[in-house]
């Protein structure tokens, strides 16, 4: 089932996602939502609180990327926790399906160490680099509370001031459903 994107303005996008255990009632129907979600929206990720749930759960697909540098992944997140972060930090150009057309440049490092669960509660310690390093620094902030347009200047959130409250008020034109913070 396609879920609805919170869109920009929404508190759950403010949250910090709890952790959670294997018994969270509809886990696997919940990932399987979110992935088809996901791949309607064309996102190459998608945190729970993205969907109106505030837990420490995202899902993550690089292949849309096409880049032979770094391997492709596709993987499930539940209650990760960065335990480094190194490298040269890099600037990417970022969006999120949160707040639709807005685009900016991010600097993040390269490379990450993550502890997580993955679906079936196995507990994981990889390390990441590249685009899926990014990829999952972007959702794993969504689990936080953070959004990507924290990162940039003070001024360029200011001109972009009138398209956030747009996005909030359901002025954004997408193809996927999204719920505004208003719940119209």
């Amino acid at each position: 089932m396609i879920l609805p994107i919170v869109a920009y303005g929404d508190p759950v996008l403010r949250k910090v996602g709890a952790n959670i255990d294997a018994n969270y009632k509809d886990l696997q129907k919940l990932i399987e939502n979110m992935w088809e979600t996901m791949y309607h929206a064309h996102g190459v990720g998608l945190a729970a609180p993205q969907v109106g749930k505030a837990i420490n759960l995202f899902i993550a697909d690089t292949s849309a990327f096409d880049d032979e540098t770094y391997p492709e992944m596709k993987k499930v997140f539940i209650n990760a926790e960065i335990i480094e972060e190194w490298g040269d930090k890099w600037e990417y150009e970022e969006g999120c399906l949160s707040i639709p057309h807005i685009r900016e440049n991010v600097s993040r490092h390269s490379n990450l160490l993550l502890r997580y669960h993955d679906e079936n509660f196995t507990l994981h310690e990889e390390e990441f680099s590249g685009i899926a390093a990014r990829v999952i620094q972007h959702e794993y902030d969504h689990c936080k509370g953070k959004l990507f347009v924290d990162y940039i200047s003070e001024l360029k959130r200011r001109l972009l001031k009138n398209k956030l409250i747009n996005i909030s008020k359901g002025g954004a034109r997408v193809d996927y459903k999204m719920r505004i913070p208003s719940g119209r």
